[in-house]
């Protein structure tokens, strides 16, 4: 007697059984909200570079009224990475590449879709952040090597992983139309 062939499943296809089989409800509650709170943590700092609430960028700083995003951090910027940040503090291109990227890591992760690339895209700007403020010896730093860009970074790593988007999220809908590869 002869059994049924297997379905195999290519990576670029949505998974048939997705995140419900590999947690509980409680852990897909848990990894969704944390999914929307590193989103609007994304959103927020968009939004107040933007527009300069005077939460972290004054009004007079806002990207609206001539500010750059860049400039106040970059050119602050002290170590051994100093040079190649304060020679793109302020540029125009630095300035829409950074917002587009807390815009779009921030709309993904509150969507629920995009995880992926959010995932790719937030571990390049947190590390580039990380290098600006190298920890390594600087006054104040609890640990050496190790700061909350590692642990931003591993979260959004992590909820792109385990298809967070699926609770809470749009990350089914979008995972039919685009697949399970990249764009997911």
């Amino acid at each position: 007697m002869s059994r049924p062939a297997a379905t195999i499943h290519s990576r670029t296809e949505p998974a048939e059984i997705g995140l419900a089989t590999v947690a509980p409800k409680p852990a897909r509650v848990v990894l969704a909200a944390l999914r929307v709170v590193l989103g609007f943590y994304f959103l927020w700092a968009f939004v107040d570079k933007l527009f300069g609430f005077g939460f972290h960028t004054a009004p007079a700083k806002a990207w609206i009224n001539g500010g750059s995003p860049t400039t106040g951090f970059l050119s602050g910027v002290e170590g051994p990475f100093a040079g190649p940040f304060h020679a793109i503090a302020g540029a125009a291109w630095a300035d829409w590449l950074f917002m587009a990227g807390l815009l779009g890591i921030g709309v993904a992760l509150i969507a629920g879709a995009g995880l992926k690339i959010a995932a790719w895209t937030g571990a390049l700007l947190l590390a580039l952040m990380y290098l600006a403020e190298f920890p390594l010896g600087a006054e104040g730093m609890t640990n050496p090597l190790i700061d909350s860009h590692w642990i931003e970074a591993l979260a959004i790593g992590v909820l792109a992983a385990t298809l967070a988007g699926d609770t809470w999220g749009l990350g089914k809908w979008w995972g039919r139309h685009v697949g399970n590869g990249f764009l997911r």
